[in-house]
């Protein structure tokens, strides 16, 4: 493609835009960040055992490139605040699964749908015709992810 093709002009406006809308989201996102009582660790953590497969301590220090025994102390901290329970493995006793709790899987969710660029007040700054184009737009951007992910069924579109 040439510089002056029309696609290549908006796909590099829109990356100017979306890093500018990134940058001055910022505050807004680390202040759900903020309000928790979790150290980055722990919610790196935390994460791995709500987004993952990962359900044994040993998986999760294995992970992290961590020791056992430190991975041990972070799960202990996650389960004192409620995050994460033991549970006993049914296949083998002697293993204690991870499994986040509904607050730890409530606590990622709000970390990670923290996108103030989409909030209501934003939203309610634009008129019909934008918000129908931003729409569309962001169902091209979802058709997208789909696509390229792995696994995925992109002839199960998502309405």
């Amino acid at each position: 493609m040439t510089q002056g093709d029309p696609a290549t002009s908006a796909r590099q406006r829109i990356e100017v835009l979306t890093l500018a809308i990134s940058v001055r989201s910022l505050p807004l996102m680390v202040g759900s960040l903020l309000k928790t009582d979790l150290s980055i660790q722990q919610l790196k953590v935390l994460t791995g055992v709500v987004v993952t497969d990962i359900s044994s301590t040993s998986e999760l220090a294995a992970s992290f490139a961590v020791s056992k025994a430190t991975m041990s102390k972070l799960v202990d901290r996650l389960v004192d605040q409620a995050l994460v329970e033991r549970v006993v493995d049914e296949a083998d006793h002697r293993v204690r699964r991870l499994v986040p709790t509904n607050l730890g899987r409530q606590v990622i969710a709000e970390l990670m749908a923290a996108r103030p660029e989409m909030g209501t007040d934003v939203l309610r700054g634009l008129d019909l015709a934008e918000l129908e184009a931003l729409e569309t737009g962001l169902r091209a951007v979802n058709r997208e992810i789909q696509r390229l992910s792995p696994g995925s069924l992109a002839t199960k579109p998502v309405t």
